[in-house]
């Protein structure tokens, strides 16, 4: 059991990971004596050491804070943080309270009307649209989110009270939902994947359900009408659906394009609420702000305040993220790591820029999940113009034989097609000629953002 209010300092191993940061960002803002390891610097960790806490990047127990002790210490880690750390050992040996993220996680929303946003992706996207929905319509809310939302300029929404509601995502992986115990449960998509953890796709439909079940009593649920788990269930659940494409209880219609804009009508089960305006662009994220919106008014939010807060949203960082707009060159970052969310992501550009060549550079993430869906990718990649596939990312895992890059060139039957590295993408770009550029990932690709994007503005600001 975690006691919160008897603990002085929290010190987090991965702290670098988003929703870790979130955590560690919260501790911070409630007087917490708050220090974390990570492997390797980045933007976000330097922004943590700029807001006051401290990191190392060497598994070294001697960078360990001397000063917390093991009575009022509380330990978080992250599941990518292997139990062999030597920092993970030493503090275990010594009696220090371990927490898994999610553990934590849990603990601070439970008392709370938490809304959990589930979903092998759309989860991010989703759940920053919630909370910027109901703080803008007006409504007390705090969020723990998996992306910098560009409207808070962060992944953290502190709450202001005890009766603020708490919108965060429910990650699947590692299990990690089932420590969450919702008021409103959102369920974006249900996909094969972590396959890894699960070991087949019936055991992660069967996790979802079991995530459903742990909403309360008198708690609602929204699915997205494409999410089809009804029979993993040991009960009826009384639950609502949203989609833009089928008729579900919210949904759109009289759907329009006005000066790059998404117009529409959205229909809920009480009223229809005209001309929708959302200024943010891709048809994955109109989706997803249908799916945002119903959540917002299914947690009270008055339904005309959400219909202006939707003009308002400004995006996440790495969620169909325009970086660049140079003449007729655009740049579009995103986090798409899944067959299903490659295919979404590739497709939405292509609805932007018809007749538009697209140069897609793709990072895969583990061995594991591209050994489990190699012709997914490139299946997915095929829609491209052309596509560069770099090194995998392998994050936690070790290499597997014959598992690489090469082998989703290989089921490939795009002609236009290429590996290459991390270390030379930049000035492999430079050389190509496209009209719109897409990195897709979920590993360190995001180092090398920055740099496309300066490598672009003095390239095509100098024609």
């Amino acid at each position: 059991m975690i006691d919160f209010n008897n603990i002085s300092n929290l010190y987090f191993l991965g702290i670098g990971g988003i929703g870790m940061s979130a955590l560690a960002r919260f501790a911070k803002a409630q007087g917490k004596n708050v220090a974390g390891y990570d492997l390797t610097p980045s933007q976000l960790t330097k922004k943590l050491e700029e807001e006051g806490i401290a990191i190392h990047y060497s598994d070294d127990i001697n960078q360990l804070p001397n000063t917390y002790q093991s009575v009022n210490s509380l330990v978080v880690r992250t599941p990518a943080v292997p139990e062999s750390l030597n920092e993970f050992k030493w503090l275990s040996d010594r009696g220090y309270h371990i927490v898994k993220r999610s553990e934590l996680l849990g603990f601070l929303t439970t008392g709370h009307y938490c809304v959990a946003v589930a979903g092998t992706h759309g989860k991010t996207s989703v759940s920053t649209m919630i909370a910027h929905l109901l703080h803008e319509s007006g409504v007390d809310v705090g969020a723990f989110l998996g992306g910098i939302s560009r409207n808070f300029d962060s992944n953290l929404v502190l709450p202001r009270s005890r009766n603020s509601i708490i919108v965060t995502e429910a990650d699947e992986y590692d299990r990690s939902f089932l420590q969450l115990n919702p008021s409103l449960s959102v369920v974006t998509s249900v996909d094969p994947d972590h396959l890894d953890v699960y070991g087949d796709y019936s055991a992660v439909k069967a996790a979802f359900a079991e995530f459903v079940m742990k909403t309360w009593k008198n708690g609602k649920v929204l699915f997205h009408k494409k999410v089809n788990i009804m029979h993993y269930f040991s009960h009826d659940i009384d639950a609502c659906f949203y989609s833009i494409d089928e008729k579900a209880d919210y949904c759109i219609n009289n759907l329009k394009i006005d000066n790059g804009s998404y117009v529409f009508d959205l229909l809920t089960p009480y009223m229809i609420i005209h001309d929708v305006r959302m200024n943010y662009p891709g048809r994955v994220n109109l989706e997803n702000m249908v799916g945002a919106a119903a959540a917002a008014i299914m947690a009270g939010a008055d339904p005309m305040e959400v219909r202006k807060a939707v003009a308002t949203f400004k995006g996440v960082t790495r969620r169909f993220d325009v970086r660049v707009i140079c003449g007729d060159v655009v740049y579009i970052d995103d986090y798409a790591h899944h067959p299903g969310e490659l295919k979404a992501t590739i497709e939405s550009v292509q609805e932007l820029y018809p007749d538009k060549k697209v140069l897609g550079v793709f990072q895969p993430h583990l061995y594991s999940r591209t050994n489990d869906f190699a012709d997914g990718f490139a299946e997915s990649l095929d829609l491209l113009d052309e596509a560069i596939v770099l090194d995998i990312y392998p994050a936690r895992e070790a290499p597997i034989d014959g598992v690489n890059a090469e082998m989703i060139l290989d089921k490939m039957n795009l002609k236009k097609k290429r590996t290459a590295s991390l270390d030379n993408i930049v000035g492999v770009l430079k050389e190509k000629e496209f009209d719109v550029l897409l990195t897709m990932g979920a590993g360190n690709i995001d180092r090398v953002v920055g740099d496309v994007e300066n490598m672009l503005n003095a390239k095509y600001r100098k024609q």
